[in-house]
């Protein structure tokens, strides 16, 4: 039987590889998108500006692999495959956006504290 401190290690390191898959320059807009439906392959592709046939493949399976993303494969002729997100997948997805909102409410603060001032500030 685990202790709790071997549970709660455990925790820790399963949302450290999430973490470091969702934050991979894909992760997080591909769920994203993921999140507004249930997509196809091609529609993900279109969606994502920018992102490789092979690079939206790899980040599939990532995502896939930890649990945040289903694939659902119709077994047509046809070769049609659906992705939408696991139950895991969603709450993490609203848990960012509540971060996002943590960060519109405090945006002032963060924006005068050192490591702002310090970081160069990009436009896109």
């Amino acid at each position: 039987m685990r202790s709790d401190d071997e549970d709660e290690q455990r925790a820790r390191d399963i949302a450290l590889r999430v973490f470091a898959v969702v934050s991979t320059k894909w992760g997080l807009r591909v769920l994203e998108e993921i999140h507004a439906d249930r997509r196809r392959f091609r529609e993900l592709h279109r969606a994502v500006d920018g992102i490789s046939y092979k690079v939206l493949t790899q980040t599939l399976r990532d995502l896939e692999n930890h649990g945040l993303v289903a694939r659902y494969d119709h077994g047509t002729a046809n070769p049609r495959v659906d992705y939408s997100l696991t139950e895991a997948g969603t709450e993490l997805v609203d848990a960012i956006h509540a971060l996002c909102d943590w960060s519109r409410t405090h945006l002032d603060r963060l924006l005068d504290a050192p490591a702002s001032r310090a970081a160069p500030r990009t436009s896109h």
